[in-house]
């Protein structure tokens, strides 16, 4: 299955092979150096590479590690309490290197129970044992468990954006020769655009759409720019009917990238003291999109409350 979903096949195996800025990569090259590897938290918006650069690093040291997805069995403390307990508390015979890692993916979406449950395991096995926490949001992460962590930041500064993008579009041209899809470059680009940072989610879409063999600008339709003005008009007339059919129209797109286009355009259209009531909901809502069961529906309430809070000039 790995050889055939593209995210697994072209994973990158080594740091230097990981895109990333210079300052991050820095980062884990010193972990390197030096053979050791700190408990820490990896925080960044999805598909940046943050369980990629764990296993990387693992993978490099020679250290037995295990997954635990915070979404899924992650969530259940028994599940937590039994799985990684039972990998930390074990000595590995074949490792290279001086702990075993348990890497808690997409911690942001564990309980407070998992938690503390987590921060006291870091000091139970600390002689054995170093976790590893990825995260879209760091300040869902408990103080208790945050303060035993090195934290590194996945963010991109705007200047590093097109080198970093760059960069991206490289490894994507060079991923769809070898999977010998017929390619136009120019929407590739558009890919790239729509979705950066998130790298799995471009490479996901690239495999999508590469089942008749070529990616090319037919393909433009599915991804074209969300045209907000008729949200914009049916959220100022307070037409549900119409902001509903809007919402499951756009469905194939980033709800938090959604919410900021919204934003954007009501700024100009909302009266002085509704933007400040605008901002609190479009980030209480953006928030909630990371770990939300329906995103249909989350986004929809973030509109309605927009509809029903703010006065339009």
């Amino acid at each position: 299955m790995s050889d055939f979903i593209w995210v697994e096949k072209y994973r990158p195996k080594t740091i230097e092979e990981c895109i990333l800025p210079e300052n991050i990569k820095k980062t884990f090259r010193d972990f390197l150096n030096t053979g050791e590897i700190p408990n820490m938290l990896l925080a960044g918006p999805p598909g940046v590479g943050k369980t990629t650069v764990a296993k990387a690093l693992c993978n490099e040291l020679g250290a037995d590690y295990y997954v635990i997805n915070g979404s899924d069995e992650g969530r259940f403390l028994d599940t937590v309490r039994n799985n990684a307990r039972n990998f930390a508390s074990t000595v590995s015979l074949s490792s290279e290197a001086k702990h075993k890692v348990v890497i808690i993916d997409e911690a942001d979406n564990t309980g407070n129970d998992v938690q503390l449950l987590l921060r006291a395991f870091i000091e139970e096995f600390a002689n054995n044992c170093r976790f590893i926490f990825t995260c879209n949001y760091k300040n869902k992460i408990l103080e208790p468990l945050h303060s035993r962590c090195a934290v590194v930041e996945f963010g991109i500064k705007g200047k590093e954006k097109a080198q970093i993008a760059s960069q991206f579009f490289k490894r994507l041209n060079d991923i769809l020769e070898l999977e010998k899809i017929e390619t136009d470059k120019k929407v590739l680009v558009e890919l790239i655009n729509k979705h950066f940072p998130d790298w799995r989610r471009v490479l996901n879409e690239c495999q999508r759409y590469s089942v008749s063999g070529k990616i090319d600008s037919g393909i433009l339709v599915h991804f074209s720019d969300v045209n907000v003005n008729d949200v914009i008009k049916n959220l100022k007339t307070k037409n549900f009917p119409e902001v509903r059919k809007w919402v499951n129209s756009n469905l194939d797109n980033d709800s938090t990238v959604l919410l900021r286009r919204v934003y954007d355009a009501l700024y100009e259209v909302l009266d002085g003291p509704s933007i400040a009531a605008c901002v609190l909901i479009v980030s209480k809502y953006q928030y909630q999109a990371a770990f939300v069961a329906d995103q249909e529906i989350n986004l929809l309430a973030a509109l309605t409350e927009i509809m029903v809070e703010c006065s339009f000039k």
